[in-house]
């Protein structure tokens, strides 16, 4: 069993097991999950309670969130590469808490967005949480890590609409952002008290321009690392048009609203099987053969999806075995794609799950509000546009290898901290 041992910087935390490591990290990653699925159920609800006059509005709670999200990654990961993991991470979740739980007391929705804005911000903290990763592993090790980490972060999408919809049946909405501020509580209180810093003092950063010009040409400059970014980003962007019109597609296209959380969980399901196996594979297989072939896979879904929902064949039953297929495809690309982009910036880790968490989250979050503004009581809007996505995510990823799938990449693969 591996166990983690704090670098010299480090200011409290302890060892800590490979498994716990894997389930903290999970944990404070999911803490963007839960603040993103756990309040679907409750958005034709604050439409209403704030009175906004056009309900696919309602989507912006998402979107402002997501807003948030990638334009803070570009500050708490630079942060880290100078001060340190450990405090960018507390400091980040305490941030969360706070804003969680305004989100929840406030009286207009310009209001909410604005703390939605602010949320997002204070959840992109745990962008850090890719750095610590790469700190400890590198190759196909670290794609291994990063699978697990993924396929624990999924569990809370497969519960958290059903636990929005228990909040909802036991009080107001408001309550939904403070059991996320509470989770995100109990988060940052296992951190303080386990988390080592992984940093090691020789490999901090000083913040003048000239390192930071450095490291960002670096991180974009790397082709692997620029069009990998860029495909998780359309990727990203598929799976939040997703996310943004499911509560509108039960209740308008198959008019089953209630059915919406049971329906969602069991395509978050698929995705976090496909990260399962994806953890138990890929160090045979490789990181490009499974990532490649999940993402043809992804586009021949998405294109049986476009002909049913145009043929007007669309049933409940096929949306959901339709969606839970891509979305396990989606899974088994973009862990990789994660991993494979961090590849070569390990010397910058912070600055490079930085900018890639940016350009990955905005970029997905643009693609998906503009994919959302075009539902208009049919399924095929999230269908076209989901082919879209894949179709660029190919694009993305031929650019990257220069025209040639499936190649093979000799890394070293040994998990090893770089201060060892």
């Amino acid at each position: 069993m591996v166990t983690i041992q704090p670098s010299p910087a480090a200011r409290g935390g302890a060892s800590i097991g490979f498994t716990e490591f894997v389930v903290l990290a999970a944990a404070m990653m999911s803490t963007q999950a839960f603040a993103i699925d756990g309040m679907l159920p409750a958005l034709p609800i604050i439409v209403r309670a704030l009175n906004v006059a056009e309900e696919n509005h309602g989507q912006w709670i998402v979107t402002a969130y997501m807003v948030g999200l990638g334009i803070g990654q570009l500050f708490w990961g630079l942060m880290s590469d100078r001060y340190g993991r450990r405090p960018v991470l507390l400091g980040g979740l305490a941030l969360y808490v706070l804003a969680a739980v305004l989100s929840g007391l406030t009286d207009s929705f310009a209001a909410l967005l604005f703390w939605r804005v602010t949320h997002g911000l204070a959840a992109a903290s745990v962008v850090v949480t890719r750095s610590v990763i790469r700190d400890l592993y590198s190759g196909r090790h670290m794609a291994r890590v990063m699978s697990l980490t993924f396929m624990v972060f999924l569990t809370v999408p497969v519960i958290a609409p059903s636990v929005g919809q228990l909040i909802l049946l036991l009080a107001p909405w408001r309550y939904i952002f403070i059991v996320f501020g509470g989770f995100a509580a109990l988060v940052w209180l296992w951190a303080l008290l386990r988390l080592p810093e992984t940093l090691h003092p020789e490999y901090r950063l000083s913040l003048t321009r000239n390192r930071i010009a450095s490291a960002v040409r670096l991180v974009v400059g790397n082709r692997t690392s620029r069009f990998y970014t860029l495909a998780m980003g359309v990727m990203f962007g598929s799976i939040l048009a997703y996310v943004g019109m499911v509560q509108q597609i039960f209740a308008e296209v198959f008019h089953r609203a209630t059915l919406m959380p049971a329906m969602f969980a069991l395509c978050a399901i698929s995705m976090g099987a496909g990260a399962f196996l994806n953890s138990r594979i890929v160090e045979r297989i490789g990181m490009r053969f499974i990532s490649h072939t999940a993402l043809l896979s992804f586009i021949a879904v998405t294109i049986v999806h476009v002909l049913v929902a145009t043929l007007g064949t669309e049933k409940l039953w096929t949306f959901v075995l339709l969606q839970s297929v891509t979305m396990a495809c989606f899974s088994l690309s973009v862990s990789n794609f994660g991993a494979m982009a961090m590849e070569p910036v390990g010397s910058v880790a912070g600055i490079g799950a930085s900018l890639q968490g940016f350009v990955s989250t905005s970029g997905g979050a643009i693609v998906g509000a503009v994919i959302g503004r075009q539902f208009g009581g049919s399924t095929v809007p999230l269908a076209a546009g989901t082919l879209c996505c894949g179709a660029a995510g190919l694009l993305f990823v031929l650019l990257a290898e220069n025209g040639r799938l499936f190649q093979r990449h000799h890394i070293a693969s040994t998990a090893a901290h770089r201060g060892s």
